[in-house]
């Protein structure tokens, strides 16, 4: 049972040290809270991540994993509704790491694995919107010129990338706050497929205008995602 305690002392830390950088922003939480917040020396806290960018990589390596889980499914996708789950989904797995993307630019500056490491992220998040995009035009959910492609899965790579930074601009005290969390992530995914409009089949069209009449009617209420048809 001893050789297990320092494992599990890492994964509080871990757990900890998200809940604090997401609630407060990485750059205004010290390792010293950390410890504080977990009733450990700072000693301790240095025996298993000597360095605050020690903390931010363990962090970021959790969500690569995660989220390359999640990109997989991207072959799936037939249709809007496949859609609309596959992305808010997405944006959940974000959210769960939100702090990444607040602080995103400032996190670059200053950490050299990050700056590597989320531009593989950004690759693999267009492969996976390509991949969903061909699937939907494989299974005549919409129609899309192969010189589209790239743009669009661009344009859609960037709002989902960017999309918690402009909650964050619009309401800096409260958008990032647990309680609005269904709200903003609904909210993003109806702008990324918003995106594909021009290239969905009419019913396809008229079903997404369904899911977002349905999530404006849940916003108004409990902030839930709208069930499957």
């Amino acid at each position: 049972m001893a050789k297990k305690a320092p494992r599990r002392t890492a994964e509080r830390i871990l757990e900890v040290t998200l809940a604090l950088f997401n609630r407060f922003g990485e750059p205004n939480v010290s390792t010293t809270l950390i410890s504080a917040e977990l009733g450990i020396s700072p000693g301790n806290l240095y025996y298993h991540y000597p360095a605050k960018d020690e903390l931010i990589n363990a962090l970021l390596e959790r969500y690569e994993k995660a989220l390359g889980e999640l990109l997989g499914a991207s072959e799936g996708v037939r249709d809007v509704e496949d859609a609309w789950f596959f992305m808010h989904t997405l944006f959940e797995r974000i959210w769960e790491y939100r702090f990444l993307y607040r602080d995103l630019n400032d996190l670059l500056s200053k950490n050299r694995k990050l700056e590597t490491h989320f531009q593989r992220i950004i690759d693999n998040k267009t492969r996976a919107v390509k991949t969903m995009l061909a699937s939907m035009t494989l299974h005549r959910a919409m129609s899309m010129d192969s010189r589209q492609t790239e743009p669009t899965a661009t344009s859609m790579v960037v709002v989902l990338t960017y999309w918690l930074s402009f909650e964050y601009v619009r309401n800096p005290r409260h958008a990032l706050e647990p309680e609005n969390a269904q709200t903003a992530l609904l909210r993003g995914a109806h702008h990324v497929l918003n995106l594909l409009i021009p290239y969905l089949e009419p019913v396809q069209r008229l079903h997404l205008q369904a899911l977002v009449d349905a999530y404006t009617s849940r916003e108004e209420g409990d902030g839930s995602p709208p069930a499957r048809g």
